[in-house]
């Protein structure tokens, strides 16, 4: 069952479930019909995870960030990052490093390796005052030393909480992942492809149906073109452009699509002799580093790269050059320069952009997505004016062609995925809401037939399902060997690991788990200087089994009471006791100290025969009533005097009134009732002046 709530802060509480079964809470804190910052928070069973971490390309300072403020961040126990782009990662050094954050981050190697070169990038090129600037370089370098790597198919465990991830496709290192939290399985899309592009894989179809998918849903109901098509329609802007004597800017992220986008450039001048005067720049100051990274991890992309390594590699470019800055970019003559960042907010395409947007000759390419706000996205409706960095306008004369590449999926994509998965609840994020809006409403008609639940939740409204969790524990090792027949009691040890629990023999629990057994022997020496046979008389009393050992067997004088606990003879002065401890053997050991201790302060009137005889019997019976009451507290611990003399004993919320006077006791508890009744009947016993001739 789910629902979605008004926005609300989830910060940790302790607040009871007034409903049956478990709760899970799921809250996009970024990318809730809006496509930047992606962050979603999920919480169940005191356990939370946040998903992504990124940053709204087109705000800067805090405004950036996702909503933080709704969280608190010291609760979250694993942060797991799908992939380097900046709006699912660049707000991770400051969650790491300026918030109460102490969890654990996750993200692929390649993810983790591109993150730096990225960020660096990022904080170079933003154009913001030392106020608005979120962190520094030092900040990206402490938070690296934070993150920890997954595989791909690796299934870690932290704190009850296992993840493992799947290839996303869309660029290098991205990762879907899939969380296991007692038995309910959440998959988290990211980002994701499933065409196979020059470079790519496609994404994985998950072997296990998850119980909730969070998927993006970037491109709504739209269908892409197929790739030949687009890539025709791109290469053909190009030569047009250069054959009239124009520039082409190609704004992109400095990695990710940029390779895919340099491999078809690099292979189209290799087959058109005459466009090789004609230069190519990779505009960026990671163009080197961002390369060898690409090389570093070949293995991580499809086979048609694979095959094509090794015999040489796909990307030492023949026909492409790097250029850090615009202070080393010669501007003569017709050129193709792709620069980042992507949405030309700033940094090389941004200065290229202003150069050239008025010469009607030039054209901007704009390969990919482009968010709400972004210059990029207002210059593809092809406005008359544009407003430069300086403040002032300038005509938009420059040809404007939008063709995607963008490695996300569209509506063919997202529907067979989800038909291959048929999850019975599905959340959007990462999408206009527009476009969000129309995906909704074609998915909740694909499936009306399954009852599936469709959500897409605004930033900050939680979703909130309820998923009902029975407790099932496995015997496993001797106790599995054989069927226990209907009615039969197995009896071993219950173990309980993260949200499984498993029950074992005592001899198996170092082979299944990494506990142990041990075993407390215990032993007490009591100064106690009256006759042994008297202790043993009174002992006897109370216990129906005191059983003498022999002298061979206990080096001395002993006896054994209950068959638990041994009492040995050390001196004149001093007795021991031994035992192995458990709840019942230390409770007879209580005892049998407590009726030591106070026949040792009775012992001038079992031995000096004189002094009794001059004992009055009222002193007598209070002596007496002390010994009662101090052994009734030593066996049940909560005795207290009630009305009428009567004694009040409470064990385990039942409650007992025992009558001194006439041994009467009074309970609702018949199996308390007897136990006291033949305690107190015991204790009257041994009370009692024993005859010296027992010594």
């Amino acid at each position: 069952m789910a629902s979605t709530g008004p926005p609300q802060s989830l910060k940790r509480s302790d607040t009871s479930l007034t409903r049956e079964g478990d709760q899970l809470i799921i809250t996009p804190l970024g990318a809730g019909n809006e496509v930047g910052r992606s962050c979603v928070y999920m919480s169940y069973k005191g356990k939370t995870i946040l998903f992504d971490c990124g940053i709204h390309p087109a705000y800067s300072g805090m405004a950036a960030l996702p909503y933080f403020d709704e969280i608190d961040p010291s609760t979250i126990d694993v942060l797991l990052v799908t992939h380097f782009h900046l709006d699912h990662a660049a707000s991770l050094p400051y969650f790491l490093e300026k918030t109460t954050f102490k969890g654990r981050v996750f993200m692929t190697h390649a993810t983790k390796a591109i993150y730096k070169l990225l960020l660096s990038d990022y904080v170079k090129v933003s154009k913001v005052s030392v106020e608005d600037m979120l962190y520094d370089e030092q900040d990206i370098l402490r938070s690296m030393d934070k993150i920890e790597v997954i595989d791909f198919h690796q299934t870690l465990e932290v704190n009850g909480i296992r993840f493992w991830c799947y290839t996303a496709g869309h660029v290098l290192g991205a990762a879907m992942f899939m969380v296991d939290i007692a038995g309910v399985r959440v998959l988290y899309t990211g980002d994701y492809s499933r065409e196979e592009d020059r470079h790519l894989r496609a994404a994985e179809i998950p072997q296990f149906s998850p119980d909730i998918c969070i998927i993006e849903s970037t491109y709504g109901v739209q269908l892409h073109q197929p790739r030949n098509v687009r890539e025709k329609r791109f290469t053909d802007v190009i030569h047009s452009t250069i054959s009239q004597g124009g520039r082409v800017l190609i704004p992109a992220f400095a990695l990710g699509r940029a390779q895919e986008l340099l491999l078809i450039l690099d292979e189209y001048w290799s087959n058109h002799p005459e466009l090789h005067n004609i230069p190519i720049y990779y505009a960026s100051p990671l163009a080197k580093r961002c390369m060898a990274v690409y090389q570093t991890y070949i293995n991580s992309m499809n086979e048609r790269i694979r095959n094509q390594f090794a015999n040489s590699n796909p990307f030492d470019f023949k026909h492409i050059s790097p250029l850090k800055s615009i202070e080393n970019f010669n501007d003569v003559g017709p050129s193709v320069v792709m620069a980042s960042p992507s949405g030309l907010q700033s940094g090389l395409s941004r200065q290229l952009f202003e150069m050239w947007c008025s010469d009607k000759k030039n054209a901007c390419v704009i390969p990919g997505y482009v968010v709400e706000g972004t210059l990029a996205k207002t210059i593809i409706n092809e406005p008359k004016e544009v407003t430069l960095m300086n403040g002032l306008t300038a005509p938009l004369n420059m040809q404007v062609h939008y063709i995607s590449f963008s490695a996300h999926a569209d509506f063919a994509q997202t529907s067979t995925f989800l038909k291959e998965l048929m999850p019975p609840n599905i959340i959007l994020v990462h999408g206009e809401a527009n476009e969000m809006g129309r995906l909704k409403q074609k998915l909740i008609t694909q499936f009306a037939d399954r009852n599936t639940k469709i959500i897409s939740p605004k930033n900050c409204q939680s979703v909130e399902m309820y998923f009902n969790s029975e407790k099932m524990a496995k015997t496993i090792g001797r106790l599995a060997e054989k069927t226990p027949e209907v009615g039969e009691t197995v009896s071993g040890l219950l173990v309980k690991k993260a949200f499984t629990y498993q029950i074992m023999a005592p001899d198996d629990l170092h082979v299944f788990s990494q506990l142990s057994t041990a075993n407390i022997s215990q032993r007490i020496t009591i100064a106690y200087s009256g006759a042994f046979g008297v202790l043993k008389h009174r002992l006897k009393q109370m216990f129906e089994s005191v059983e003498s050992l022999p002298d061979e067997e206990s080096e001395g004088p002993a006896f054994r009471v209950h068959e638990r606990l041994t009492v040995k003879y050390e001196s004149e002065k001093h007795i021991s006791l031994h035992w192995r401890s458990d709840p019942i053997s230390d409770m007879v050991s209580d005892s049998v100290v407590a009726l030591v201790l106070n026949i040792s302060r009775e012992i001038p009137k079992v031995v000096v025969e004189s002094e009794e005889a001059t004992k009055t019997e009222e002193e007598n019976n209070k002596k007496a009533e002390k010994v009662i009451h101090a052994l009734l507290v030593s066996l049940f611990g909560d005795v207290k005097f009630g009305e009428n003399g009567k004694l009040v004993i409470s064990v385990d919320g039942n409650v007992a009134y025992l009558d001194k006077q006439s041994g009467n006791v009074e309970s609702e508890n018949e199996g308390l009732k007897e136990r006291v009744r033949v305690a107190f009947q015991r204790i009257q016993n041994a009370v009692k002046p024993i005859p010296l001739s027992v010594s």
